[in-house]
């Protein structure tokens, strides 16, 4: 999974162990998020699912640890499913060690890979996996997703003022729950919070400001 950051690929990682190993699939092959094991997938209690930050882990001695473990059966009886985050930041010489597991791996266990940068992943390690590439949301989809999580949390917020949020994240879901959050948290004592609030809190210029601006500039001001 390869994309911006913030655009999910951590999360949809997650998403994509519960439905490997959840007992009540729909037809569609989407997980119930209720059964035993996909509770413990959102509690992080899994055993069947390990995480690895490759930016704090990057050695060989580590990786070797990875696939000495890869051997053993899934404690739940289904898949073993390791999200290596970052994996980019990986040494040469622990891909290489990672490689033979990748190219072999045994039939209960399922390696996904996540990183912002793989032109820094080995060709040797990209023609052995499937790549999706994540891209950007767009201001519309965040803004949306905001107002959903605005009214989960009983804050009334400007539709302008969301807006403005879903503009300044560029692309990232993530960031933009930063600042939503860090929007409530400012106002908490306030029953509508204005767009101004919003551009205060965050320390955004209006977007008036910009064709105001550039109309300045037109015309030599």
């Amino acid at each position: 999974f390869c994309g911006p950051r913030g655009t999910g690929k951590t999360t949809i990682a997650r998403l994509f162990a519960k439905a490997l190993n959840c007992d009540q699939r729909d037809k569609q092959g989407d997980c119930d998020d209720s059964c035993s094991y996909c509770l413990a997938v959102k509690n992080s209690n899994s055993l069947d699912l390990i995480e690895i930050d490759a930016a704090s882990q990057t050695g060989v001695d580590n990786i070797r640890e990875l696939t000495d473990s890869v051997m053993v059966a899934a404690p739940g009886g289904k898949y073993k499913v390791y999200i290596i985050d970052e994996v980019h930041m990986l040494s040469k010489s622990a891909f290489n060690a990672l490689l033979k597991t990748l190219e072999e791996p045994p039939a209960h266990v399922v390696f996904i890979l996540a990183t912002t940068e793989p032109h820094k992943i080995l060709p040797t390690v990209l023609s052995r996996v499937q790549r999706f590439d994540f891209k950007r949301l767009t201001p519309r989809q965040i803004f949306g997703k905001l107002k959903q999580m605005a009214k989960h949390e009983k804050a009334i917020i400007a539709d302008e003022g969301l807006l403005a949020i879903a503009m300044s994240s560029d692309g990232a879901l993530r960031d933009a729950e930063v600042a939503l959050s860090k929007v409530i948290a400012s106002h908490d004592n306030k029953k509508e919070i204005s767009v101004d609030d919003v551009y205060y809190s965050l320390g955004l210029i209006p977007l008036n400001y910009y064709p105001a601006l550039l109309g300045y500039i037109a015309s030599g001001d």
